[in-house]
């Protein structure tokens, strides 16, 4: 089953199954089910829905395919892929950063997980809590995250098939039961066709040059592609699987728990509160929402409960290739045990999340701390972390790796990757394919980051 070329510790997939539903739990993350709705309303609706799925066909796929050849091609961690195919220290670099954003990613990420754990309760015992009040008490929010990050290093420890792949055939379709119950409810509800139309009939006019990279940037993140992640789950791949059609299911599954993100919070907003506008922002979920779940008769509290639930599987789902990513640099680069590097990397995790958890805690230094980066406020190192790691690294990421296969090295050795367990990629696809890694993908994504540091006017994320 193992290569006799990989570090024993390593590990395979069990099944194309397996891999499957571990990469798509690395992609369906928050992203999807508290990101992309209040992006949606910031964005015009079924408008932005739109361009989104427009942008994942054309840009995200790609990119998702060009990650998962180099980790098979490779069979390495993100430093190791590059490294294995001949790149110099310059674009290992980007495998080094590929590894620090998923630690870095990994330490603020926790705090909003550990919400949606302190959620889940108050919920279901029905007690209503103020959101401000709730992530401004340290006493709550650091243990939960620290809970949130331990719950991530057990499943790691168990390794690729023993926990990585039976906690992923066990969380996704548990993610998909409970968002298609919620989705179901909130539709019924009495006046929930002015969210439907609102979420679901794009008004063209409103697609403008912001909408179109908001998308863009949502697209990126929303399928993990620039965290290393997928070159990762692609190393542990044996040759004879399908990259083309498993990689086709991965989008497909990101993309439709995104869209029925949307179906679960647009119908119940405008059916139970029409005066709350839908570009409430990241609050939304955690403000707003609550209040909505009040209002749904009977059991308003079991559904918020399980709606939060549904937030904590599918944070879990991503935290879990988070952390994956360095423990795999370090088995490779460094020859740790898969012990030694998932307890020391997941408690160093909990330590850096800390000035995370306090930076909502007004009137400390990790709240107050504010610089502007051209011309973009950057407030308290929550946001410090978010913009550095979590946005403008990996779209740095994915341009370097677009060039690297691209331009730097034979591009027609990772289409053959690609064609490797099918003959539907040859010929027209597979030329398309290397035409977007060279030329379609660079010039989105340069577009992108000029966005994000203000060029086009106001300085934004890309999503």
């Amino acid at each position: 089953m193992q290569k006799s070329s990989k570090t024993p510790s390593r590990g395979q997939w069990g099944s194309s199954f397996g891999f499957i539903m571990a990469a798509g739990g690395s992609a369906v993350g928050l992203g999807n089910i508290w990101r992309f709705p209040y992006i949606t309303g910031q964005n015009g609706g079924g408008a932005f829905v739109f361009v989104y799925l427009i942008c994942v066909l054309l840009v995200g796929l790609p990119l998702l395919l060009n990650e998962v050849a180099l980790g098979r091609k490779s069979g390495k961690n993100p430093v190791g892929a590059i490294k294995e195919t001949g790149g110099s220290k310059f674009w290992q670099s980007s495998g080094v950063l590929c590894v620090v954003v998923c630690f870095a990613v990994l330490s603020y990420y926790s705090v909003i997980a550990g919400w949606t754990i302190g959620y889940i309760f108050t919920e279901l015992i029905n007690i209503p809590i103020d959101f401000e009040v709730f992530i401004q008490t340290p006493l709550y929010v650091i243990p939960l995250c620290m809970l949130f990050i331990l719950m991530t290093i057990l499943v790691v420890l168990g390794g690729i098939s023993g926990g990585i792949e039976k906690a992923a055939k066990f969380l996704m379709p548990l993610l998909f039961i409970i968002i298609i119950l919620i989705a179901a409810r909130a539709v019924t509800l009495p006046g929930a066709g002015k969210g439907i139309e609102y979420y679901l009939s794009p008004d063209f006019s409103k697609i403008n040059g912001k909408v179109i990279l908001s998308a863009l940037g949502q697209a990126f993140f929303s399928l993990s592609v620039g965290w290393g992640l997928m070159i990762t789950f692609g190393s542990y791949l044996p040759k004879d699987n399908n990259i083309i059609k498993s990689s086709a299911w991965i989008a497909g599954m990101d993309s439709t728990v995104a869209l029925m993100g949307g179906l679960m919070i647009f119908p119940a907003l405008f059916a139970l509160l029409p005066g709350v506008s839908p570009d409430e922002g990241p609050a939304l979920v955690f403000n707003v929402l609550p209040r909505v779940f009040d209002q749904i008769e009977p059991f308003g509290n079991i559904i918020g409960g399980m709606f939060f639930l549904l937030l904590l599987v599918a944070a879990l789902t991503s935290s879990i290739s988070m952390l994956e990513v360095p423990v795999a640099y370090f088995i490779d680069e460094r020859k740790w045990s898969r012990k030694k590097a998932a307890w020391t990397l997941g408690i160093s995790a909990m330590f850096l999340s800390i000035p995370s958890s306090l930076s909502a805690v007004k009137g400390n230094f990790f709240n107050v701390m504010h610089f502007s980066f051209f011309g973009r406020d950057i407030m308290g190192f929550f946001d410090l972390m978010d913009f550095f790691f979590g946005t403008l690294a990996i779209v740095i990421i994915c341009l370097m790796l677009s060039l690297y296969t691209g331009w730097i090295k034979n591009i027609k050795a990772f289409a053959a990757e690609l064609t490797l367990g099918t003959t539907s990629f040859e010929g027209l696809p597979r030329l398309a394919w290397m035409f977007f890694i060279r030329w379609v993908c660079p010039i989105v994504i340069i577009l992108v980051i000029l966005n994000m540091v203000g060029v086009f006017g106001e300085p934004g994320s890309g999503g």
